[in-house]
């Protein structure tokens, strides 16, 4: 079997570069990228076990820091929402010039605040963005009217013991008007650092964007 091919790639932006990883796996169907929350970046262990996953399944993914290391440590840029929308759009419009992936049909990963920059992104590229899964995300600051403008198709995987990000995640999705479901993963917090909790974040995640992103590439 053919083998995936991994690179390491820098994303121009006006204050320097955006380090990441991008890989394809053979025949890809689809890629997404992972919008990783607050403090994380683009090594991020439990990001990367779901992009192995979604790797098994044929989806290339796109994993890669939304900020420079002079703006990372300023701790207000990690949430800053508008500014993690302008980079997660930068990054789309990189990977759509890149020859070997200007067609391929396009998803979103994000978690926490990453996840509402990934449904901001979504909703000014409607056109372009197929899928989205929010992993423990905070889908609230994309704010109401946003949610309501989002239309690929969307599924919220929140821990059980997460309460509070819980009744967040309830309350957007009655906002969003598009194809939904919000998931609990029984026993799991926010983290999912819980034995088989991100196996299931994993699976959950990769069957969405299989079902979603081939249906895509098949139009």
């Amino acid at each position: 079997m053919e083998a995936s091919s991994h690179k390491s790639v820098r994303i121009p932006v006006e204050v320097g570069r955006l380090d990441g990883t991008l890989t394809v796996p053979p025949g890809a169907t689809g890629l997404v990228l992972f919008v990783h929350g607050s403090g994380s970046n683009h090594r991020s262990p439990r990001n990367n076990m779901i992009a192995a996953t979604l790797h098994e399944r044929g989806i290339a993914t796109l994993l890669f820091d939304l900020l420079t290391p002079v703006e990372d440590s300023r701790i207000s840029n990690r949430f800053n929402v508008d500014l993690l929308t302008e980079r997660l759009e930068l990054a789309t419009d990189w990977v759509r010039q890149q020859p070997e992936l200007s067609d391929v049909a396009l998803g979103y990963l994000g978690a926490s605040t990453g996840a509402a920059a990934a449904l901001r992104a979504a909703a000014n590229r409607s056109e372009q963005i197929r899928a989205i899964v929010s992993r423990g995300g905070r889908p609230d600051l994309a704010g109401p009217v946003v949610l309501g403008q989002v239309k690929a198709p969307t599924l919220l995987l929140v821990g059980g013991r997460d309460t509070s990000v819980l009744a967040l995640n309830r309350e957007a999705t009655g906002h969003l008007t598009c194809e939904k479901q919000m998931r609990v993963i029984t026993g799991a917090k926010h983290l999912f650092e819980e034995p088989g909790t991100l196996e299931q974040v994993s699976t959950q995640a990769a069957d969405w964007f299989s079902d979603h992103l081939a249906d895509s590439a098949s139009q």
